[in-house]
């Protein structure tokens, strides 16, 4: 008997699994890597929402939680994850300074934007304002976690690759039946795939198609982070990743030209030296219609729950989101009301 099955192996799930190994819970993932959101994610994490300088979501909660979790992590996989990189908000005028300086101001957000200018000394970007610093930022390499936290699953046994297949769940009396597992409890942890959920799909998730490209640029030479109307983050020797997009139509992974001529035009407006680009990738973001996330528990099933509805912005909430719905299976604490699942009882109830 598993404490746990999980469905998924994104940030989402690993953060949950992690938090399990802390707790010295029982669990398998069945993931089929059918969701590559984690994977092609930036992986940047930002306090501030750099369009209309605020501060993001419960952010300097979930800063709390998830420098500590990817640490536990490194050491773990004994890798590195987290680069600690600052994010230079290009100024496109007068105007922008000032709100900048207005905005450094706020106690809220003292903390994460320095009141000074940092003038442009890279010939390559067409920066004349100069930039703002964002401090507390940096970088989680997703696509290396998410790779080697599988092969750390793989040797112990514990991950099934395989799609998940919801009809072959059957219900007892205290624990749930799946092929030949039975566990306690499962936590569906699937990014967009919950869309094709029986038990869960009366829940909001739209998902938001992000496209992304990596480039090679010998001349750029640029160790910080630049946000503009994208952003360029340094990739390791010559390379960077540039994006990114959000289509709300288009649920494919499949990357598109439209996408690309999109974010080579924006490139260009402030990037003077020459590049090639090396790789176009896409994926779907879990999104909200509340921009929040999904957390929490079955209003039918109680031992099934949900992970879900990062959106863009996984690194920082999934160890969080995962603490409370742990929290809250294990000692019966309240989830986050704006993201447990609770606010959408009525749609269940119509369903």
């Amino acid at each position: 008997m598993l404490d746990y099955i999980i469905v998924g192996l994104g940030l989402a799930g690993i953060s949950f699994c992690e938090t399990l190994e802390e707790k010295g819970k029982s669990y398998r993932v069945i993931s089929d890597h059918s969701q590559n959101a984690s994977e092609v994610a930036a992986g940047l994490y930002n306090p501030v929402i750099l369009k209309r300088l605020t501060l993001a979501w419960e952010a300097p909660a979930q800063l709390n939680i998830a420098l500590p979790f990817y640490k536990t992590l490194e050491k773990k996989l004994n890798t590195t994850l987290d680069e600690k990189i600052p994010v230079l908000r290009r100024f496109a005028s007068v105007e922008e300074q000032n709100h900048w300086f207005e905005a450094s101001d706020n106690r809220q957000l003292q903390p994460f934007l320095s009141s000074r200018i940092v003038e442009n000394k890279n010939h390559c970007i067409d920066a004349p304002y100069g930039f703002g610093e964002v401090r507390n930022t940096g970088r989680i390499d997703t696509k290396k976690l998410v790779a080697l936290f599988s092969r750390h699953l793989l040797n112990r046994g514990q991950l099934i690759q395989e799609t998940f297949s919801h009809e072959q769940v059957s219900f007892h009396n205290g624990y749930l039946g799946y092929k030949d597992l039975r566990a306690k409890r499962v936590v569906f942890a699937e990014g967009f795939g919950l869309k094709q959920n029986p038990f869960f799909n009366y829940l909001p998730l739209t998902g938001t198609k992000g496209e992304l490209l990596r480039i090679k640029a010998p001349e750029l030479n640029e160790k910080n982070v630049i946000k503009s109307s994208i952003f360029i983050i340094p990739a390791g020797g010559d390379h960077y990743r540039v994006g990114a997009t959000y289509k709300w139509k288009d649920t494919s992974n499949v990357p598109t030209r439209e996408a690309r001529e999109e974010l080579l035009q924006k490139l260009n407006t402030f990037l003077n030296c020459d590049y090639e680009v090396i790789e176009h990738a896409a994926g779907i973001r879990p999104t909200v219609t509340d921009r929040r996330p999904l957390v929490g528990q079955h209003p039918r099933y109680g031992n099934m729950y949900v992970l879900n509805g990062f959106g863009s912005r996984g690194v920082m909430i999934a160890p969080y989101a995962s603490q409370q719905l742990y929290n809250f299976i294990a000692h019966q604490k309240s989830i986050h009301p704006e993201m447990d699942i609770f606010r959408f009882h009525s749609r269940h109830q119509g369903s």
